[in-house]
């Protein structure tokens, strides 16, 4: 159950760190223009930019507190702060019809709440 956490977790954190690389530096015209990220061509360069960073420290969030064994409670804190990430995704995917990426949202979902399950219940960090 430990390894299974560990590699959802680390899944997590790899598409956090690609999704928030990619949304703090690639300007806005190019992501609006790749296949499902029109959403960007409406929303302000600071929103963008805000979701990089809020990814780039989920990726963080994800691996690090366990790593270092400083405060790893913040693992399963983050998986659920990444859970309504995916909602709010989800919902916006959903306006702009873009259906593939909302099965793809649900899957980091159901992942970020397999780690907030197993974290918090019977695999955590301490103990």
């Amino acid at each position: 159950m430990n390894l299974a956490l560990w590699i959802a977790a680390g899944l997590l954190a790899t598409i956090a760190l690609a999704g928030g690389i990619t949304k703090t530096f690639v300007p806005k015209q190019k992501l609006s223009a790749v296949n499902g990220g029109g959403w960007t061509g409406d929303a302000s360069v600071r929103f963008v930019k805000t979701l990089g960073v809020l990814e780039l420290l989920a990726a963080a969030g994800l691996i690090l507190p366990a790593v270092l064994d400083i405060a790893p409670v913040l693992v399963p804190v983050t998986a659920v702060c990444w859970i309504l990430l995916m909602i709010g995704a989800m919902i916006t995917h959903l306006r702009y019809g873009a259906a593939k990426f909302i099965v793809l949202n649900l899957v980091y979902l159901a992942m970020a709440a397999f780690v907030t399950w197993g974290r918090l219940g019977p695999e955590p960090f301490t103990g």
